[in-house]
């Protein structure tokens, strides 16, 4: 019996490593979604960060990392290219939040360097596949003429 579908080539390990860690990646940005919409709707810090009490930039920050996080957090997911775009744009805002005007939001070196980090590893696979397929493109095909 014939299967329904064609069977393609299996993923590398690299392939797979790299599906695995954008899902960490996307777990990792739906639970910092869940803290700001926690702070934003008073679950957290007692409701002094509810939506409300927040200084002006505070509004801004918060509300726009709200929605980015979580809409990172499913195309990380699902593997779509636009996951890991938008999540650049929620951690180059937090970035920028704590390094550019750290008299409003605070330093947070933590967060800052777990984002460059996560960065630094995002390039890091996307190099080692670009070497890997440039690799087996080179291979000799058995059905070439």
């Amino acid at each position: 019996m014939v299967a329904d579908s064609a069977k393609g080539p299996r993923p590398s390990l690299t392939e797979t490593l790299f599906a695995l860690f954008l899902r960490l990646v996307a777990v990792a940005s739906l639970w910092f979604a869940l803290q700001y919409w926690a702070m934003l709707t008073g679950f957290s810090f007692d409701g002094r960060g509810r939506f409300d009490l927040l200084p002006p930039a505070w509004k801004a920050a918060s509300t726009v990392l709200a929605v980015l996080f979580p809409v990172a957090a499913v195309g990380l997911w699902l593997l779509v290219s636009w996951g890991p775009v938008i999540w650049l744009l929620a951690a180059a805002t937090e970035i920028a939040m704590h390094e550019v005007y750290p008299s409003i939001f605070g330093i947070n070196r933590l967060l800052v360097v777990t984002h460059l980090a996560v960065a630094a590893v995002f390039v890091l696979f996307r190099i080692a596949l670009f070497l890997q397929r440039r690799r087996q493109a080179r291979t000799v095909r058995t059905d070439s003429p």
